[in-house]
């Protein structure tokens, strides 16, 4: 069974409070995950943000949405239990408890209204604060609404990058391996690159400040070509050429499968860099871009709360 959404571990979660007594979130997690028959590799599964499973997630955004409602309370840190209006509520025997049915109850409508009015009219992430009868949680709409944006971004700076000349991706693949590390400064790559006179090798950079090894560069700016074998198989020429056992091939384009696998087959380190990939490390590390609005997401400090 794939792990349920949020919604749909609300009446379970309920149905567990139902004995009136304390539990902690912790073993509401555990109890549930059996009740849903989730595997070890799925209690297992992480959030992208590696914080929390995604089944503990899940059951606590639950958890909440029922305290909004009144169904559930926490009279003591890290533990709930059922209130009178949720006992009401577990006699009518739902056939299931979700963000609509919770909308009977007005402080869960005066929650959602004050939710979506403290976004703002205008934020970007309005569409994924709040309740929300979508089967994600607001950390995983939040997530989504990252990658879509993340997505489209590196599609944008693809389109940029094969609008502009040769010579300038060659000198863009510098700046981004100085930001990730390489090259040792700005000048001292700009002037490596360019300068070896092989056909099969458009730079070479120091892999680190000290200059202890050398990074030989290949960069083709193809607007749909895909890279194949023969390309790969001249560069490490060129490489043996140099007597060289590093290199990095970066392309705008794709390779083919052909061309991964000879370079999983060689005694060079080859590293290829498609261009979803030279978008992405563009994106990590600065490169083209520039951070519009910054959004934190912040827990509950329990150490904090905590009592002698």
């Amino acid at each position: 069974m794939t792990i349920p959404d949020y919604q749909t571990c609300m009446l379970p979660l309920l149905e567990l409070a139902a004995d009136g007594q304390l539990h902690p979130i912790k073993d509401a997690t555990a109890v549930l995950a059996n009740r849903f028959g989730l595997t070890e590799e799925e209690r297992e599964e992480r959030l992208p943000s590696g914080q929390m499973t995604v089944i503990r997630s899940r059951v606590g955004w639950a958890k909440s949405y029922l305290c909004k409602a009144g169904l559930l309370e926490l009279p003591m840190r890290g533990r709930f239990r059922i209130t009178e209006r949720g006992r009401q509520v577990f006699a009518e025997r739902p056939e299931r408890i979700n963000v609509t049915y919770l909308r009977r109850f007005p402080e869960f409508v005066e929650f959602v209204e004050s939710s979506r009015k403290g976004s703002g009219a205008s934020s970007p992430v309005k569409s994924v604060v709040g309740p929300s009868d979508e089967p994600e949680t607001p950390n995983e709409r939040l997530h989504s609404a990252h990658r879509e944006l993340r997505d489209a971004l590196a599609n944008d700076l693809l389109a940029e990058i094969k609008a502009r000349t040769p010579g300038f991706f060659e000198q863009l693949v510098v700046d981004l391996l100085v930001k990730m590390g390489y090259g040792g400064n700005q000048l001292d790559a700009g002037r490596s690159v360019g300068k070896s006179g092989d056909g099969g090798i458009d730079g070479v950079i120091k892999e680190d400040r000290l200059g202890l090894d050398a990074i030989y560069i290949q960069a083709k700016r193809w607007d749909s070509n895909t890279v194949g074998r023969p390309e790969i198989q001249k560069f490490v020429g060129a490489l043996h050429g140099q007597r060289a056992k590093k290199g990095v091939f970066i392309t705008t384009s794709t390779f083919s499968a052909e061309a991964r696998a000879y370079v999983s087959t060689i005694d060079a380190k080859v590293v290829l860099i498609d261009g979803t990939e030279l978008a992405g490390l563009m994106i990590d590390f600065g490169v083209g871009v520039s951070t519009t609005e910054i959004y934190e997401v912040k827990q509950i400090d329990q150490d904090y709360f905590a009592e002698d």
